[in-house]
């Protein structure tokens, strides 16, 4: 199985990016997906951008992942 994560866009430089959930930060490629910059959210898989994400969806999203981690909704800090 695979999962397509929502991930924030922190450094953008070229056709790559620096993405961060819960502190956790990664470098991925952004070719895909066109026009995103620095504060967007972006769906990523396999260490690619995939999707352009609205800041609501992409909450939403984080959301339903940590209810199935949890069980519950928890407090996801805003940004």
């Amino acid at each position: 199985m695979c999962l397509a994560i929502p991930m924030k866009i922190m450094k953008k430089k070229g056709n790559t990016a620096v993405v961060s959930l819960g502190g956790v930060e990664r470098t991925i490629d952004v070719s895909l997906v066109k026009g995103i910059k620095t504060g967007d959210y972006v769906i990523v898989h396999a260490g690619f951008a995939i999707q352009k994400l609205n800041k609501k969806e992409a909450r939403e999203t984080l959301k339903l992942f940590d209810k199935m981690k949890y069980g519950t909704y928890r407090k996801i800090q805003k940004s």
